[in-house]
């Protein structure tokens, strides 16, 4: 069970932007448990790395639309 160097960038930037296990599994449409295991090394699917983090850009450029939409309003 190794646990790729990835995983701890993208479980960094997670923390940092303040998204949960379960916003990044949301956004991918698997389970909570999944995405665990994936971060935790149980599971290493071929095509983790780039839809994690695919994902995990996707939040944040939601939220920060979000963010930027609401500092409009007075």
């Amino acid at each position: 069970m190794a646990v790729k160097e990835w995983t701890g960038e993208l479980v960094g930037q997670m923390h940092n932007c303040k998204i949960t296990q379960q916003q990044l599994a949301d956004q991918l449409g698997v389970t909570n448990r999944y995405v665990n295991m994936v971060l935790n090394g149980h599971r290493n699917p071929a095509d983790a790395e780039e839809r994690f983090r695919k994902a995990l850009k996707e939040i944040v450029d939601s939220s920060e639309q979000d963010h930027s939409n609401t500092s409009d309003v007075q």
